[in-house]
């Protein structure tokens, strides 16, 4: 069922070049530092390789490869801690549009979002920052032949950056799905602190925003459903290439710090440590593939297969990161090193779409146990 092709294996290895030469961690440092994302990068990412329209059918300008494509993408950039506006637009947003029913919002909106032109957010938690579809309080009204939103959404992935908003609303007693412009009266974008400094969420106050339904009133639950389950296994595979990085970089360092006359990577506790890591990091890696290989097919079993590998792949990837921290011992903790951007966006990436407890909590509901 799932395996790289010769294609695929180039499309990883452009993807790897194109993010160490342009991307290096040294300029991650610099645009944290900054809270600004790397325009030229998105740029260049669109019109050189085409990443955000990977996924995209041809039919609305994309490229029409496969989920499977896109992961490998994914994989990629997660090893080298991007956090420009990928994941929220090519992933979330593009997949809520295309799991709507709505083909004349496709037409519109797909293009630009393919392009790289459009960043588009998903927006979808509020206050408590629960996943939980049941917790949306946003309210939509009719106004005239349109609509009004009036609330706030807070935790937005690249909400600052944005160009256009889908925001997830109650309507008409259900939930519902809106795209808003990011320049759009009464609606106001702001940065929120954070954790992992490598990536931006942002704080979404709207007030009468005028907004246009995507499909129909109250018919937005399957669509999110939809967007959540491959949200879930794309974060899985960006999880999958940093907790593969965070092992290199630890398996690097092992090999030319010395103590005692010899390379600490040669003491028995830290081989069967490693050793541990990689089993670890290499069953998430076939877990991936399996499920990103069902997305691509369209298989039954990939609502139960995102929730199980949500839960399993934020786990992998904070144990690979707290013991980057602990093997490189006291340079592991400064700021200088590298380590900390590992273990920070872990701990991100794990409330990220909702925590293992939540996920299991799902797995469990969506099985029937």
């Amino acid at each position: 069922m799932f395996g790289t092709s010769e294609e695929q294996e180039e499309l990883r290895a452009s993807v790897r070049r194109f993010v160490t030469d342009r991307a290096p961690l040294s300029r991650v440092r610099q645009l944290m530092d900054a809270g600004e994302i790397d325009r030229d990068f998105w740029a260049q990412a669109g019109a050189q390789l085409g990443l955000q329209g990977i996924a995209i059918p041809e039919e609305y300008g994309g490229s029409g490869f496969s989920f499977a494509e896109q992961a490998i993408v994914l994989e990629e950039l997660g090893a080298g801690l991007y956090g420009g506006p990928y994941l929220p637009s090519a992933v979330l947003a593009a997949t809520a549009l295309l799991a709507s029913p709505d083909e004349a919002a496709r037409q519109e909106l797909l293009p630009g979002i393919a392009s790289g032109e459009t960043i588009a957010a998903l927006a979808f938690t509020e206050e408590d920052g629960s996943w939980d579809p049941a917790g949306i309080r946003l309210a939509a009204a009719k106004s005239g032949d349109g609509w009004v939103l009036d609330g706030h959404k807070s935790f937005v992935l690249s909400g600052a950056e944005a160009t256009l908003y889908l925001v997830v609303a109650v309507a008409d007693g259900g939930l519902s799905l809106f795209a808003a412009d990011a320049g759009a009266s009464g609606l106001t974008a702001t940065a929120l602190p954070t954790l992992d400094q490598t990536r931006n969420l942002a704080r979404l106050d709207l007030a009468a925003v005028p907004a246009r339904l995507i499909g129909s009133a109250g018919d937005a639950t399957a669509i999110l459903d939809r967007v959540l389950d491959v949200a879930a296994i794309a974060l899985a595979a960006e999880q999958l290439g940093a907790a593969q990085r965070a092992l290199d970089i630890t398996v690097d360092y092992t090999k030319t710090r010395h103590q005692f006359g010899r390379p600490i990577g040669s003491f028995q506790a830290l081989k069967h440590r490693m050793a541990d890591l990689l089993m670890e990091v290499e069953s998430l890696r076939s877990a991936v593939a399996y499920a990103a290989s069902a997305v691509a097919e369209g298989s039954d079993e990939v609502p139960a297969l995102a929730s199980l590998l949500k839960a399993y792949a934020s786990e992998t990837y904070f144990h690979v990161a707290a013991e980057m921290i602990q093997m490189h011992g006291g340079i592991g903790f400064t700021w200088e090193h590298d380590a900390h951007l590992f273990f920070k966006r872990a701990k991100s990436s794990e409330l990220f779409l909702g925590d293992g407890a939540y996920h299991r909590e799902r797995l469990a509901q969506r099985i029937g146990l």
